[in-house]
């Protein structure tokens, strides 16, 4: 059964589609993957078909409205009525859901986030646009995943729908090979350098943590600012920027640092109710944890006993929450580490994308 999953990337580093798109391979599906080419083109492999939408526009609204028009395009070529149509975020619903009605197949929608609630657009116009394609659509979609249980209660409180199955973003099982103490302790962040994540923070941080780095393992648009932060704070020589990585790339990286840290500021819904999934990727590598004081965050440390939790974020108490898990050492967290890690697994959630599916498939057949 052909299943076409489409999302506004360029599908590198995006491993909550990936994890899903390999999961339906492994069980007899027929994915077809479309992303497109903002911020390039990296090479990848994967087992089944995938290609990206060139898009000529180089502002993100534009790029949007180009996607939508070519995104239709696409699908109406590919899809027929045996197919099963996968649309990721916001960004790709009203071209999947026109499809669906159109060709009178079933939709599967996966917001990862409450992409109205997104720091990037509160207080601008363009969030008045995006929450009208929400609002029209959300309530019409028989079949919505997301990525938290405060997602998914959200959604369910802001438009009385059906509860969201919640397919949590979590890593595939690692093996663990040991864990080592750094006499030069490494405090690693990796993920989208935007704005809200608390990076700047952590950088300021470095002021009062002494035989330490702090390792920025990923890019985005506020990146030259946080070069800028270190540089003005004179913390250059604390402060390791790591550039984009591949996820086989970061996955060497994670289980050398000390601590991992998810400190997303609340400058809107989306990240304040999200579980991050460099939570868990650090938990999969046997690293403890520094994560703001949000509900799902706040969860996964109360619950498993796997890091600390900040208060606020001011650079001062920041350190000092730290410093608490450098002081303890990675020893100390293992067991609770291995626990979560046990838990905390892609392995736990992908039968839940298998009934989905299957339920769906049941409207061709």
């Amino acid at each position: 059964m052909k299943v076409i999953v489409s999302v506004f990337n360029n599908l590198h580093t995006d491993q909550r589609v990936e994890k899903v798109c390999k999961t339906l391979y492994d069980n007899g599906y027929h994915p077809v993957l479309i992303g497109n080419n903002w911020m390039g083109t990296p090479d990848m492999e994967r087992p089944y078909p995938f290609f990206r939408i060139d898009l000529q526009s180089r502002k993100t609204r534009f790029a949007y409205i180009e996607f939508q028009r070519k995104l239709y395009n696409e699908l109406k070529k590919y899809a027929d009525n045996k197919t099963i149509l996968l649309a990721n975020d916001l960004e790709t619903i009203v071209p999947n859901y026109l499809i669906s009605k159109k060709l009178g197949i079933p939709l599967v929608f996966d917001s990862h986030e409450i992409f109205t609630e997104m720091p990037t657009i509160q207080g601008r116009w363009v969030k008045k646009i995006w929450k009208t394609i929400e609002k029209t659509f959300v309530p019409k979609i028989k079949r919505m995943i997301t990525a938290s249980d405060s997602y998914a209660d959200w959604f369910v409180k802001e438009y009385r729908i059906k509860r969201p199955v919640v397919v949590k973003n979590l890593p595939r099982k690692l093996k663990f090979e040991g864990t080592s103490e750094n006499f030069k302790k490494i405090i690693l962040y990796q993920g989208w350098l935007n704005y809200s994540r608390g990076v700047d923070k952590a950088i300021l941080a470095m002021q009062f943590i002494e035989n330490a780095e702090l390792w920025i393992a990923g890019c985005g648009p506020a990146e030259a600012d946080y070069h800028k932060i270190a540089d003005e704070n004179q913390l250059n020589h604390k402060v390791r920027f790591m550039g984009k990585l591949s996820p086989d790339e970061l996955r060497k990286i994670t289980p050398k640092a000390d601590v991992g840290i998810s400190i997303e500021e609340n400058n809107g819904l989306s990240y304040y109710y999200s579980l991050p999934n460099k939570i868990s990727d650090y938990i999969q590598a046997r690293v403890p944890v520094v994560v703001s004081d949000f509900p799902e965050m706040k969860k996964i440390v109360s619950t498993f006993g796997v890091g600390e939790i900040i208060e606020n974020h001011s650079p001062e108490h920041l350190a000092e929450k730290l410093k608490i898990v450098l002081g303890k050492g990675k020893a100390a967290y293992l067991h609770q580490l291995n626990v979560a890690a046990d838990e905390l697994c892609w392995e736990n959630e992908e039968n839940k994308i298998l009934i989905i599916f299957s339920d769906a498939g049941k409207e061709i057949f």
